[in-house]
């Protein structure tokens, strides 16, 4: 009897701890308010899930990938590679954005074709150029591992399924989280945080540079999307971007605002990977952008000075941060940036 009540309590102390709501105090420079959908509570049961199905090769439809392949969390959960490269050696269209801080995104993926993250996460499983698979293949792999079917069962007590995989996978998602870099420790007033070319960097970034029109907020986006001109090619476009999922011609050669946090550590930039540095993005926009019939009316010549273009540079470098994820375990991943010679 004893045994079995011991079984009991056991049991009902798994249920109680994968019900608990996780809660985490921000890194500096985060909004403190993450949103959470209500259908999908973060618990730290969930988490840890969510972070083994990321690192599953299990995932793809011949188990050659998972998502960290292309979010791959030593490089800024990006891939450092012009396009994604998918199952069979695929190569695909456009960049694997980094994912790090997306639990505060409203707009996901290059063209905003997902309105959710937990949609978003389920995306690449069925990207023929991705992970190669489908969701209910996916899950007919994961029931075969008994260990999978327990934990699905004690996260959302029921068997594995789709949706329930994007709600594990998104949940894990959003313990992804980069804060404290050195421009937030300046803007909590530590003067010395940045170098004086980093503080005129940021000066250009907020005033002449324009670059807080579309790269605001603590997470340094709008989430909104524009048409810069890297799709154009002088005549047509390479992607129609944002136009392929509303149909708006407006629409056309338009992507969304990337994060600028951790900037430095995932080149190379734009949808396409077609600039290779910092350096080659700064003198993109101080061009004004390329050219095109559908041009965001806010890109235009900035004629920045050499000195400028490399303060601004600097600056973004300092949105470097430490980047922390799945934290109920105390995974770490990327370093604090070492105190600097203000004069440097």
């Amino acid at each position: 009897m004893r045994g079995l009540i011991a079984t009991l309590l056991v049991c009902h102390a798994a249920v109680v701890a994968a019900q608990t709501t996780w809660r985490s105090p921000m890194p500096r420079g985060l909004d403190p308010y993450l949103p959470i959908p209500q259908d999908n509570p973060q618990t730290a049961a969930k988490i840890a899930l969510g972070r083994r199905l990321f690192f599953d090769r299990q995932l793809s439809a011949d188990g050659s990938l998972s998502c960290a392949t292309c979010h791959d969390p030593q490089k800024a959960f990006a891939d450092n590679r012009p396009v994604a490269i998918g199952i069979n050696q695929r190569r695909g269209t456009r960049n694997a954005p980094s994912i790090v801080n997306r639990g505060y995104g409203t707009a996901f993926s290059w063209d905003g074709r997902a309105s959710s993250l937990e949609a978003q996460v389920l995306q690449p499983i069925e990207n023929p150029d991705e992970l190669g698979s489908s969701i209910a293949g996916a899950v007919t792999r994961l029931r075969r591992d008994r260990t999978y079917v327990d934990q699905f069962r004690q996260v959302f007590g029921r068997p594995i399924a789709g949706p329930d995989l994007g709600r594990a996978l998104a949940s894990y998602v959003r313990t992804i989280q980069s804060g404290d870099a050195p421009f937030d420790r300046f803007a909590d007033g530590v003067a010395d945080a940045l170098s004086d070319t980093e503080r005129l960097g940021l000066r250009v970034f907020r005033g002449r540079g324009l670059c807080t029109t579309c790269h605001l907020g603590p997470t340094f986006t709008d989430e909104r999307f524009h048409n810069t001109g890297v799709a154009w090619t002088g005549t047509s476009y390479t992607d129609e971007g944002r136009a392929a999922v509303t149909r708006l011609p407006r629409d056309r050669g338009a992507f969304k605002t990337p994060s600028l946090r951790d900037v430095a550590r995932r080149a190379p930039y734009m949808h396409d990977g077609s600039l290779a540095t910092l350096e080659d993005v700064v003198a993109f926009y101080d061009a004004g952008g390329r050219a095109n019939p559908d041009l965001d009316p806010e890109l235009f010549p900035l004629r920045l000075t050499p000195a400028q273009r490399s303060a601004l540079v600097a600056f973004l470098r300092t949105l470097n941060g430490v980047i922390t994820e799945g934290r109920t375990s105390g995974f770490v991943f990327g370093k604090p940036e070492r105190k600097r010679n203000p004069r440097s």
